[in-house]
């Protein structure tokens, strides 16, 4: 008999449909029965040696709640008998509903409950919590992740062990994630955390991946990507970890309409074992990424997001760099400026920040200046060594493309039709804070924020958190200064000033949209005596009047 392996996860839902992920222990045909009756049902596929569905339901009710229950070739697998949480449910949104978006990135898994957890309570663990201890109550309508959901390169004790066991760490990559089948454990230790896995059946989520999704410092330059493939163990790295993202997240990004569009997912479900054709799609990824778009967009009523890939999508040759390939930086356009008038909010997702503190972002680009080599070879070599030591790799590290992404912002914020936010949501530099850009002319008509919350459940060490509150101070900005002329840096085309944090911890922020209002909070895990965590408001406030 078939069992569920893992999920189901609530991925993609609208007013009348949903698709639910899951995987199986074996081929079989998953079935999701809402208690209204709506109902979906999709025959697993299988990628090296695991069974894979994306289930779409049909038939939702706009503005209702439905619990439901999955089942593997007709038996029930889910709720989980005895399960201590409330029916995990599917809220189809009704229309102008009020649209609830909590955001945040970087997330080692939790360690089992008996063991302490080094670096405190997992944000994500108390927002399970809280949810299921008034079912009835607030919850998100999505989760919007926005990377490092599973880390290849800093595995935990257990996974460190499962590993020395399955083929020992004295070969490259040592105790690092090295295949597809390790992948899967990394997911399986985050997504079966009980509040974890109970979370993402209830409430919706939006992925994209960051570095460590593949390994620190993903595709920092043409020379690091170089000496990557010089390695004997990288090309299996980044094919495995390309595949198990388009299983594990990419898929479930997607539109029921999307999915039926989609070739790739056609030919995995059509063969019997889709594992040669997935390899074959991640390698012509990983030789030609802009054949491949990872980049989606999702509209939540009257409010549109847009979650970028800023990993897969660079272009790294040095006097040509971007952010962004031309195709991806073209359709980001097209999202942002599609249909005027026809959102209240607009939501880019990227897990690098747009706007960093003052002085990183004027060192990223004096960096870049330095290794295009206005300085000469020999400062170019000491730029490439500094790049990869201390992560210069955001939007300020591709000046081009950071001037095209304000230049889109403001075009997007401006004219009658113009939203009433343009906000930027970020993760990746573990703490929190709110940036708010000021335009040396005309000003957008939108109010235009960077709004950065990370990590979900990570660390941060004290060195860094004393360098960021120094980035933002007024000392810090006159060293920036001085290293952009140094690299003969142009004045960026927006001056900006911090409007809330820096906050340091295991935290959250929540957008509440509402028509053209906008508010929004940031929450932090704290432990509470006597065992378990809640979640704690650092900031509240409104974004517009």
């Amino acid at each position: 008999m078939a069992e569920l392996r893992l999920g189901p996860l609530l991925r993609y839902v609208d007013g009348s449909s949903a698709t639910f992920w899951v995987e199986a222990s074996r081929p079989c045909t998953a079935e999701v029965r809402c208690a209204d009756g709506a109902r979906g049902e999709a025959r697993t596929f299988q990628v090296a040696g695991h069974h894979y569905a994306l289930v779409p339901v049909t038939g939702l009710t706009p503005g209702t709640v439905s619990s439901y229950e999955v089942l593997l070739d007709g038996n029930p697998v889910w709720p989980l008998p005895d399960s201590p949480f409330p029916p995990s449910v599917v809220r189809a949104p009704g229309e102008d509903a009020t649209v609830r978006v909590t955001f945040g990135s970087c997330r080692w898994a939790a360690p089992p409950a008996d063991e302490k957890d080094p670096v405190g309570p997992d944000a994500l663990d108390s927002l399970a919590a809280r949810i299921a201890s008034d079912p009835d109550g607030e919850r998100p309508d999505v989760l919007l992740l926005l990377g490092d959901q599973v880390y290849a390169d800093e595995v935990s004790k257990a996974t460190r062990q499962w590993i020395a066991a399955r083929r020992g760490l004295a070969d490259p990559p040592g105790h690092q994630v090295a295949d597809y089948e390790e992948y899967t454990r990394l997911y399986y230790e985050s997504w079966l955390d009980p509040e974890i896995r109970w979370l993402l059946s209830t409430v919706p989520s939006c992925m994209i991946f960051d570095d460590h999704d593949v390994i620190d410092d993903w595709n920092t330059s043409a020379a690091w990507l170089a000496d990557m493939r010089a390695t004997p163990w990288w090309r299996e790295r980044v094919l495995s970890g390309l595949m198990s993202y388009w299983v594990h997240q990419h898929l479930g990004n997607l539109s029921p309409r999307e999915l039926s569009d989609d070739l790739l997912y056609a030919a995995v479900r059509e063969t019997p074992d889709g594992t040669d054709v997935l390899r074959a799609f991640a390698a012509q990824a990983d030789t030609d990424p802009a054949s491949v778009r990872w980049s989606y967009r999702r509209d939540f009523g009257r409010t549109r997001v847009l979650m970028l890939d800023t990993r897969g999508a660079r272009v790294l040759e040095e006097q040509n760099r971007a952010m962004l390939d031309p195709g991806e930086a073209e359709w980001l356009r097209e999202q942002a400026l599609d249909a005027p008038g026809s959102y209240d909010h607009l939501l880019i997702g990227t897990s690098l920040p747009w706007l960093l503190p003052p002085l990183v972002h004027h060192a990223e680009a004096w960096n870049a200046a330095l290794c295009r080599g206005e300085r000469g070879a020999r400062w170019a070599r000491f730029g490439e060594d500094l790049r990869r030591r201390a992560d210069l790799e955001h939007w300020a590290a591709f000046p081009e493309s950071f001037e095209a992404l304000t230049a889109l912002i403001a075009e997007a914020g401006s004219g009658a039709d113009a939203p009433a936010t343009v906000c930027v949501l970020s993760g990746d530099v573990h703490h929190a804070y709110v940036a708010e850009p000021s335009w040396p002319g005309a000003a957008p008509d939108a109010r235009v924020l960077q709004l950065t919350c990370s990590p979900v459940h990570n660390a941060i060490p004290l060195s860094i958190r004393l360098g960021f509150r120094f980035g933002w101070s007024g000392l810090g900005r006159v060293l920036g200064h001085r290293f952009a002329r140094h690299g003969g840096c142009a004045h960026p085309p927006v001056d900006w000033r911090k409007t809330g944090g820096p906050w340091f911890g295991n935290q959250l922020m929540t957008l509440t949209l509402r028509g053209r209002s906008a508010s929004l909070r940031l929450e932090q895990a704290r432990a509470v005596r006597g065992g378990g965590s809640r979640l704690r408001t650092a900031e509240e406030s409104a974004l517009t009047p």
